[in-house]
């Protein structure tokens, strides 16, 4: 490959990492509800699919879009999972089995001829019990405040770069299936997971992750019209309508959930 590939291709990652880390830094100062609104916006897919785009084009987006849709499927039961073993398990069990699950789904995933229709079902086959299961996760507030490591920033910006770089790579190699699962392999909740489990404990970390699941709905919408729109609109403008969905849905769900607790106060 030639060598201008490489070097955009470090640009990328570099660019993409500085994005993430800052937004990692307000998940830790936000609080579990917020700070998971942050998490699901599209901080790591989202430069992967601009990516993708530049380097493939509108049709390669529509492909994979459909794909990452079926994905996100497995990020709700990844999500889920963590915040139920975490609560009583430790960090590596907690989540290797449910990195560990998400894989062997996305795997799967590849593997399988999806629709529209089909892969919307299985966001919602999965969301629903997942987000019953996990109530009482939602309701634990973190044990303690979290404390600062030194290599915090260092291993953030390491695993968002290196997502980044396979999605590219994986898309360049493998086709639009498989850069549609790479677009969605679950870094940021993977690292906010090893970060926040030592420092505020199993059960503020799985309230962050439990959190998660009403925002994946969102971005699974986003998906979706980016998979409906990417042709006929090209994939700029619908990156651009995927990005609205996102923060639209979940400024939405901050706001629906800020206007009872102020109405609480005033009365």
């Amino acid at each position: 490959m030639p060598h201008s590939f490489w070097i955009m291709l470090t640009a990328k990652m570099a660019t993409t990492a500085v994005i993430v880390v800052a937004a990692s830094k307000v998940v830790e100062r936000a609080g579990p509800f917020l700070g998971a609104m942050v998490a699901t916006l599209p901080i790591s897919a989202g430069p992967s699919y601009i990516f993708l785009a530049a380097e493939h084009g509108a049709d390669f987006v529509h492909r994979a879009a459909l794909t990452s849709l079926a994905t996100n499927a497995a990020t709700f039961g990844f999500g889920a999972l963590y915040a139920l073993l975490a609560r009583r398990q430790p960090l590596w069990i907690a989540l290797g089995v449910s990195f560990g699950l998400w894989i062997m789904a996305a795997l799967a995933i590849v593997e399988t001829r999806w629709t529209l229709t089909t892969a919307a079902l299985l966001n919602v086959a999965v969301f629903v019990p997942a987000f019953v299961a996990t109530r009482s996760c939602r309701a634990t507030p973190p044990a303690r405040p979290p404390g600062s490591r030194w290599w915090d920033i260092p291993f953030r910006a390491a695993l968002v770069m290196t997502l980044v770089g396979f999605t590219v790579v994986i898309g360049r190699f493998f086709g639009a299936a498989a850069a549609g699962v790479a677009a969605l392999v679950p870094i940021v909740m993977f690292s906010l997971a090893i970060i926040l489990h030592p420092r505020i404990g199993g059960t503020g970390a799985s309230a962050v992750l439990s959190h998660t699941l009403p925002g994946l709905v969102g971005f699974g919408a986003a998906v979706a019209m980016l998979y409906v729109t990417a042709i006929p609109l090209g994939a700029s403008l619908a990156l651009s309508l995927a990005l609205t969905i996102c923060v639209g849905w979940n400024a939405s769900l901050a706001l629906l959930r800020h206007l009872p607790l102020r109405r609480a106060r005033l009365t």
